[in-house]
């Protein structure tokens, strides 16, 4: 009898920038690395930290990714971010980093950001452009692959994604 594996917890899908910016690279990507993880990509969050994001996600189901639709370091009117309510929350997620954000510092600022509030990062994903290996290993961050690019690679993605989970829900526990 084949059994799968436990999806796990909902996934946010986190993009920095301006909440348009956000939008348009979830908008592009976020079809490609919900199918890379076997996952349904579900309507956005509501923009604003709150009880009733937390009962947004509260409500997903395990094989859900959901897009985040507001940079998780903007801070909102009562001066909370969402980095820090998903720490609070142990929610995990993914940082989708797209090629123009490569030449600077945003994937390595986005992923301080979530390790000093604590969220359980799966790992960061590069939509499009071209996927240089020696230049991701050089900067020790915890890269899953390349989706929507030349280098594609959705398998090698979800294979990373499944470890980390892995890894996550051990620590969770």
């Amino acid at each position: 009898m084949h059994q799968t594996a436990d999806p796990g917890p909902a996934l946010v899908l986190l993009a920095c920038g301006t909440p348009p910016q956000v939008t348009a690279l979830q908008a592009s990507g976020g079809p490609a690395v919900a199918q890379a993880l076997q996952r349904h990509l579900a309507g956005a969050l509501p923009g604003e930290p709150g009880p009733q994001a937390h009962n947004a996600l509260a409500e997903l189901s395990p094989s859900t990714l959901v897009p985040l639709p507001q940079d998780p370091g903007r801070t909102s009117a009562d001066g909370s971010h969402w980095a820090e309510l998903l720490g609070a929350w142990r929610q995990p997620c993914l940082l989708l980093i797209s090629a123009d954000q490569l030449d600077s510092g945003v994937a390595a600022a986005a992923t301080a950001l979530l390790q000093q509030w604590q969220v359980p990062l799966l790992g960061l994903v590069q939509w499009q452009g071209s996927w240089d290996q020696q230049a991701r290993l050089a900067d020790r961050l915890p890269w899953l692959g390349c989706l929507g690019g030349p280098e594609a690679q959705p398998a090698a993605v979800a294979l990373a994604a499944a470890r980390q989970a892995r890894r996550l829900q051990a620590q969770l526990l």
